[in-house]
């Protein structure tokens, strides 16, 4: 069932009451039809499945699982609404990532999100002419996050896809009075120092540090992140909650355990080929939900891949207790 035009909730409607963004974030996959087009229509069975079956309740849409820059700004909107709106009274969070090579696209997005209702918009580096500078990175961010003066605003840090490589630490000097609707980073690199010394800054407990390099999630809890955004909490969301029970009680022997297994099965898929495409593959098989080929230039997961990871998968023996 879509929500239809005159269904999707404005801004007075988003994720309420807002909870704070702390926990498993799925990165989203876009699903789309044989031919290539989006598929709006499974969205609302795919927010059911989240919830349902992985315990997750927080997204992060059209960002770099959700091929969100191989999207046209038309089909980026729409997924916006579509997550929104089926995703009222059942998620506690969706974070619209709004970033584009172009400044006033951006712009565009970011209203957009406000306008409907999103609990958040998070916006990655330019990455064709890239900012050089921390000043020339804020200046580009600033100017998206203005666009929605209300909405919660979260800097992507994803240096290994965009190139820019100036640390989180440097940005978050003064940064509330250039961006005020600063809240946090999505932090999706491996440089743990980095990320130790935000977090160290961060005395106040104001900003959130959602870390996105799955399978090093362990690392960055122990180090102070308050959660993560990553693309295997769409099949293995349950899973990894049971890691951070663990880690919170502390048992982390158990936590330790846990990540064990996601970085065994991760390792697996790693050396057969693994990205986007093949992240398509495993979502449908263990979702049960078609979420179709990616968009070129990527290409369709071999039917090797997809014998091999499942069978990968389905031989994993977790804890006992799940």
């Amino acid at each position: 069932m879509l929500c239809g035009a005159a269904a999707h909730p404005g801004k007075d409607s988003s994720m309420t009451p807002r909870k704070k963004l702390e926990g498993l974030v799925a990165a989203t996959v876009t699903p789309m039809t044989p031919d290539g087009q989006i598929n709006l229509s499974v969205i609302h069975q795919y927010v059911d499945y989240l919830v349902s079956e992985q315990n997750v309740k927080n997204v992060f849409v059209n960002g770099t699982t959700g091929e969100g820059l191989s999207l046209s700004i038309q089909e980026r909107k729409q997924l916006a609404e579509e997550w929104i709106c089926q995703g009222k009274n059942k998620l506690d969070h969706v974070i619209i990532h709004v970033g584009a090579l172009s400044l006033p696209e951006s712009q565009e997005l970011a209203r957009h999100a406000a306008a409907i209702g999103a609990s958040g918009i998070a916006v990655m580096a330019p990455f064709f002419f890239k900012p050089t500078n921390k000043d020339e990175l804020i200046a580009f961010l600033q100017k998206v996050a203005s666009e929605a003066p209300a909405v919660p605003f979260y800097y992507y840090h994803i240096p290994h896809l965009t190139g820019v490589k100036i640390h989180v630490e440097e940005l978050l000097d003064g940064i509330k009075k250039q961006i005020p609707t600063f809240q946090g980073v999505k932090f999706s690199d491996t440089d743990l120092l980095d990320l130790a010394q935000c977090i160290s800054k961060n005395e106040s407990k104001q900003f959130a540090f959602l870390y996105g390099v799955d399978e090093q999630l362990l690392s960055a809890l122990a180090i102070g992140a308050n959660g993560a955004v990553g693309s295997t909490f769409n099949y293995l969301g349950r899973k990894t909650n049971l890691m951070l029970r663990a880690f919170a009680k502390p048992d982390l022997p158990l936590a330790q355990k846990y990540q064990f297994l996601t970085g065994e099965f991760l390792n697996f898929v790693i050396k057969l080929g693994f990205g986007v495409a093949q992240t398509k593959a495993v979502m449908t098989f263990v979702s049960g939900i078609p979420m179709g080929p990616p968009r070129l230039p990527l290409v369709n997961a071999s039917e090797e891949f997809i014998i091999k990871a499942k069978a990968k998968l389905d031989g994993i023996v977790w804890p006992d207790g799940d």
